[in-house]
């Protein structure tokens, strides 16, 4: 018959379970802190349905910046969003943008903000219409290179209750950050 005696050493058996817990607390952090980083990164434009990106107006200013600031990953990308017909002096006939009213501060202050899209059909829209689009965005030039959306459908809708736009919010990070940091 074998006994064994065992000694144990206290303060050593404290360390070591220090040791271990302070692991698994500190790879439970790091993997939580990657979760945070790698979700802040992703740009809210995974609303598709068929291949068409959904632009609702929460996200609107975000998908806008988006697209501005890193327009070759969206080339070719069709995207469906709604807004007032919007011209300038300086457009083609077949120009003009879907624009929405983003408030800028709490008296009632507001941009113009927008895609500028191209259809033969704008003609039959009056100035600050309403429309609801789907269209391929292009890469175009207007004073610079800048994203068009060639429209694809377009029909008249009633002005939304909600017609404001939000900022960008703080969550927003550019795509082409994210793009370096991976």
């Amino acid at each position: 018959m074998f006994v064994f005696n065992i000694k144990l050493n206290l303060k050593k058996f404290v360390k070591i379970l220090f040791v271990i817990m302070a692991i698994i607390v500190s790879v439970l952090f790091l993997f939580s802190i990657y979760k945070i980083i790698r979700n802040s990164f992703k740009v809210k434009d995974d609303m598709t349905q068929n291949g068409i990106i959904y632009i609702e107006p929460e996200n609107y200013t975000n998908m806008l910046k988006a697209v501005y600031e890193n327009l070759d990953s969206y080339v070719g990308k069709e995207v469906s969003c709604s807004g007032y017909v919007y011209r300038c002096i300086d457009f083609s006939e077949n120009q003009f943008v879907i624009a929405r009213d983003m408030s800028i501060s709490s008296t009632s202050n507001t941009l113009i903000v927008g895609f500028l899209c191209e259809s033969k059909e704008i003609q039959k829209y009056e100035e600050n219409s309403w429309v609801e689009i789907v269209g391929k965005i292009e890469k175009g030039n207007y004073h610079g290179e800048i994203p068009i959306l060639k429209i694809k459908k377009i029909k008249k809708i009633e002005r939304p209750k909600e017609d404001l736009v939000p900022p960008p919010d703080n969550t927003y990070i550019p795509t082409s950050s994210s793009i370096a940091l991976f």
